[in-house]
């Protein structure tokens, strides 16, 4: 071991070698590395030197979930590959970068804080006003799926169909299957249409908690799922955490349902690969479906309680079964459900 790393930790080991490896830091340079929590994917951390702060990031084989539950680490890779492009076309909705290094597995990214900045998940749990940030979401995301449909976009990065199955569809949809036999044949049918679909870039994690806003402007991190996919997946992993949220939030109810039409009219616009009600339609689809995976899946959401988990089974269920065909009767669906928990 290097003399110079034997008061590290194994963790702060790996960032010095990387920092070095970038020309961010010497061998000698002090460092102060405070590991940050909020995912089970990957070993996060704030790295300070003397002249800046960064966050470093390397992916887990192991994911820090009760299930067994195991993902190749070269999707750090992809995740990278992501945010350059958005960096590339929106840099207002995207960290700086710093680089990456493949021998070390991870990457160097502007480290996100002051007073502008919020994580969304926190707001929306905390109930703070709404500052339009469904729609500020869903602008953003049909920005980035219009510009991967476009002629001349580089997919070749992208090509993580199978990743996507290991870190999405297998956890989610085929696991929830075996939990649910009865709704197991559609559950593998919708898993099987994701995993055939190459219509856009699909970021995999579009979740409140992987979403921080600078003033008005959202900040999509965790891309680790990044793959040419179906854009409805990207819609409705959102959407389904507005909905479980709802259930959970009785005194926000209202505002989140009406969140989901929200995103979905400030995404809507930017569809020009196929007709928007096609989408609408799979994305109605999948929420129940991502619903009953978020209570029964290997990744399930921490804030429902027993009861909250029974209802979300109870309501999800028929739906995934028999879905409706619009966001907008999707909400409504729900909104009258949840009144009855």
């Amino acid at each position: 071991m290097d003399p110079m790393m034997t008061d590290e930790s194994a963790l702060a080991q790996r960032c010095r070698r990387l920092l070095v490896a970038l020309g961010l830091a010497g061998a000698d340079t002090p460092l102060r590395v405070t590991p940050l929590s909020g995912g089970v994917a990957s070993d996060i951390a704030r790295v300070e030197t003397p002249e800046a702060t960064y966050a470093v990031k390397f992916a887990l084989e192991r994911l820090k979930v009760a299930e067994d539950w195991h993902a190749p680490v070269h999707r750090n890779r992809a995740e990278y590959a992501w945010l350059s492009f958005v960096s590339g076309i929106l840099p207002r909705n995207a960290p700086r970068l710093y680089g990456r290094s493949g021998e070390e597995g991870g990457f160097v990214m502007e480290y996100l804080a002051g007073g502008s900045v919020r994580l969304w998940k926190t707001t929306l749990l905390r109930e703070h006003p709404d500052r339009g940030e469904a729609a500020a979401v869903g602008a953003l995301l049909g920005r980035i799926h219009h510009a991967a449909t476009r002629r001349g976009f580089d997919a070749r990065p992208f090509a993580n169909a199978d990743d996507f199955h290991a870190l999405r569809l297998e956890p989610y949809l085929l696991f929830t299957a075996t939990r649910h036999p009865a709704l197991s044949a559609r559950l593998t049918a919708l898993a099987e249409a994701l995993h055939r679909s190459r219509v856009t870039l699909v970021h995999g994690d579009v979740s409140p908690k992987n979403i921080l806003f600078r003033g008005p402007d959202p900040i999509l991190l965790d891309a680790e799922c990044a793959t040419m996919g179906d854009p409805g997946f990207d819609l409705a992993f959102c959407l389904n955490h507005l909905a479980l949220k709802a259930l959970h939030l009785p005194g926000s109810r209202a505002r989140l349902l009406a969140n989901i039409g929200d995103l979905w009219a400030a995404y809507r616009p930017h569809v020009t690969w196929e007709a928007p009600e096609a989408l609408e339609s799979r994305v109605a689809a999948l929420i129940p479906a991502l619903m009953l995976a978020r209570v029964d899946g290997k990744s399930p959401v921490e804030y429902l309680g027993a009861g909250e988990q029974a209802a979300v089974r109870r309501i999800a269920a028929p739906l995934v079964a028999a879905p409706p065909a619009t966001l907008a009767a999707l909400a409504a669906g729900l909104g009258a459900a949840f009144g009855k928990v």
